[in-house]
């Protein structure tokens, strides 16, 4: 079983920074890539940013050059250092590992972690 178990969220305020960081445990081949996603209330889930294996980076528009994803491959671990927040930053932000293999022949599955509360206050 495959488990993500972030850490880092709290409460900061407007301009601050804040690390978030997310790791995979479990009996791990591969994972093909590695992100995070935020849910405002009252709203959907939207991909923050995202890592691939090989090191390729994305971002949502809101949060390029403010937000940066890096990726540990050999400890199978995703963080997230979060500059320049903005009250709108707000949300819980939960760490994904999409196309999980357990072994070369398994499935690819994907994995949530339960999620880590970040608070901007303005």
């Amino acid at each position: 079983q495959v488990q993500l178990v972030e850490s880092g969220g709290g409460l900061v305020q407007a301009g601050g920074s804040l690390s978030l960081s997310c790791a995979a445990s479990g009996t791990i081949f591969s994972i093909d890539a590695m992100n995070w996603y935020r849910q405002a209330p009252g709203k959907q889930r939207e991909l923050v940013a995202r890592i691939i294996s090989g090191g390729t980076t994305q971002y949502a528009d809101s949060v390029t050059g403010r937000f940066t994803i890096s990726r540990d491959n050999a400890k199978n671990k995703v963080f997230l250092q979060m500059n320049s927040l903005r009250p709108e930053d707000t949300g819980v932000y939960y760490c994904n590992a999409d196309g999980v293999r357990i072994t070369r022949l398994t499935v690819r599955r994907d994995y949530w972690g339960q999620g880590t509360q970040v608070t901007v206050s303005s």
